[in-house]
């Protein structure tokens, strides 16, 4: 496993199909910060915690590969808003985000050397996934209706201007995706007027096998110059999306192909760790004890 072009990663974790040992969970809650470990004791659901947790891992793990920093030595903060940094990247600009949503948790991720930009402009990324479903049990344009002050006009114009529920339900998605990776890199969160943040969508179809990056965005009528934005499917029910401000133009060559999300496994992600934290058998006793009374 290593980088991408571009000091790049883009990662998919299949939670659904992780059933994870009681060894597994002992490993795994002994890798994070102790920070961390009591923030993941707080979620009542046992999914909530296997993505948080799986999060966690992707950070550490990417930024092993990205600064070669042993594993035990790296150290993430949150800004004042929430988002996960690390503290300690001095000959590196290391940027990452996470999400999880369906049954995926994703990482995207970006490296470049200290200096590499001398104007000062730093690589910033985001990314969000979405699961391709209308629940709820509402008629698809009352669904619709309740949403409407989450986009623009332009943006419901191109929504229910698809030719059948199934491509309108797409459409939605692939807008919320785009909106959520944006405001997640910027880190305002959903709490602004989402109505000012207008993508335009030029490429009606996505692939598993193919980036597309042509989708452009304007924020308050203007258009936000130094931005890219990727768009791409995991499976055929989850869209996923990471913005990238200050990344650099694309290349004639770069078809970004490879920017596509690559499937890792939970030993992939745990590879060349080192233990922050003792075992703590009675902190997984209560997990998996949280898990069995969330069936009942």
């Amino acid at each position: 496993m290593s980088l991408r072009s571009g000091g790049h990663v883009r990662w998919a974790f299949d939670l659904a199909s992780w059933h994870p040992t009681a060894a597994d969970l002992l490993l795994a809650t002994s890798c994070i910060q102790p920070e961390e470990k009591l923030r993941l004791s707080r979620f009542v659901f046992r999914d909530d915690f296997n993505a948080s947790l799986i999060g966690r891992l992707m950070m550490r793990r990417f930024v092993q590969l990205a600064t070669n920093m042993a594993y035990d030595e790296i150290a993430f903060a949150r800004d004042s808003k929430g988002k996960p940094f690390l503290k300690n990247a001095d000959d590196m600009t290391v940027d990452f985000n996470v999400s999880h949503q369906g049954r995926y948790a994703v990482l995207a991720g970006l490296a470049t050397g200290a200096g590499s930009d001398p104007g000062g402009s730093v690589p910033k990324i985001g990314v969000d996934v979405m699961k391709i479903e209308h629940g709820g049990g509402k008629p698809l344009e009352e669904f619709f209706r309740l949403m409407t002050r989450n986009f623009s006009d332009d943006e419901w114009q191109y929504i229910r201007g698809r030719p059948d529920d199934p491509a309108r339900l797409e459409a939605f998605m692939r807008n919320w995706c785009l909106k959520e990776s944006y405001v997640k890199n910027v880190g305002v969160g959903i709490t602004v007027d989402l109505r000012k943040i207008n993508f335009r969508i030029c490429s009606d179809t996505l692939s598993r096998d193919r980036t597309v990056c042509d989708t452009t965005l304007r924020v308050n009528g203007e258009p936000m110059v130094g931005w890219r934005f990727e768009e791409s499917l995991i499976d055929r029910d989850h869209c996923v999306a990471v913005s990238l401000e200050n990344a650099g133009p694309l290349t004639a060559e770069d078809t970004l192909r490879e920017n596509c999300f690559e499937l890792i496994d939970f030993n992939t992600l745990v590879e060349g760790h080192r233990p922050l934290l003792a075992i703590d058998e009675n902190y997984c006793d209560g997990i998996i004890s949280k898990e069995y009374k969330n069936l009942k």
